[in-house]
């Protein structure tokens, strides 16, 4: 396909929850050097409660059985709402909207786990909600994530650029919890399509704020013109994790 091919069909593709799989083969990530699944699921076997924070539209959640006898899920992003009610209510799982996750609609220590996978969220809250020795499972996107697909477009860098592994650990550290393990990684993302490009950014807003395939045509173009010259676009996702308990006696390397 042409540029104006592409570019069409990217905007005006549905978008629905966070579910990339029209992306595969055309995005290719590498692999982490831990399983953010594979941590979840080892603190899951005796667990009477989780709550996923940020579950988009319930895809991985969906995938995670079998699911503690109360679970539950958030979701800020409005369009998503009916999406992972469509898919987790039959499972029995409540859903609850929320602006931010800065403020959870539970009671205190109502959750032997917390999952977070790439959302925002408040320690103080988290601890809050968390049962005695409850532990909290977090992946993030760090600060500097993709930072060359920016510059490749002549975007703005990221304004949470200073968000990382040390942030997060002393901001856990200082609500009271305990961070047992953690990890941190720059992995290489390609970008095979310009088409790819554009959903990928119309998915994840936050990464070049008001992009709009018009204004950025220009330097769209000329990575269209690289692309199909057997030169894709390569840039590096920043990812970290960590473990942490609300009982403060704990630790110890527990990650994988």
């Amino acid at each position: 396909m042409g540029y104006d091919e592409l570019v069409a069909e990217a905007s005006s593709a549905a978008i629905e929850g966070w579910d990339f799989a029209s992306l595969r083969g055309r995005v290719v990530e590498e692999p982490l050097p831990w399983s953010y699944e594979r941590l979840l699921r080892e603190r899951l076997p005796g667990a009477g409660s989780l709550l996923d924070l940020g579950t988009g539209g319930g895809e991985f959640l969906s995938g995670l059985g079998p699911l503690p006898p109360r679970t539950a899920a958030t979701e800020g992003h409005p369009p998503n709402l009916p999406v992972a009610r469509r898919r987790l209510e039959p499972l029995g799982v409540e859903v609850a909207a929320v602006r931010e996750d800065d403020v959870l609609p539970f009671p205190g220590r109502a959750f032997d786990v917390v999952a977070n996978r790439h959302e925002s969220y408040d320690p103080r809250e988290v601890r809050r909600v968390l049962a005695e020795d409850g532990v909290f499972v977090t992946q993030q996107v760090g600060g500097r994530d993709l930072e060359d697909l920016n510059r490749a477009l002549d975007a703005p860098p990221l304004a949470y650029r200073g968000w990382g592994l040390a942030r997060a650990a002393a901001g856990l550290a200082e609500a009271g919890l305990t961070v047992t393990w953690s990890a941190q990684a720059r992995v290489r993302t390609v970008f095979h399509d310009v088409g790819a490009l554009v959903l990928f950014l119309r998915m994840v807003p936050w990464q070049v704020p008001g992009f709009d395939a018009v204004r950025y045509g220009h330097r769209l173009r000329a990575l269209h013109e690289r692309m199909a010259d057997g030169r894709p676009l390569t840039a590096y996702a920043h990812r970290f994790a960590l473990l942490a308990r609300r009982s403060t006696g704990s630790g110890g390397a527990e990650g994988r």
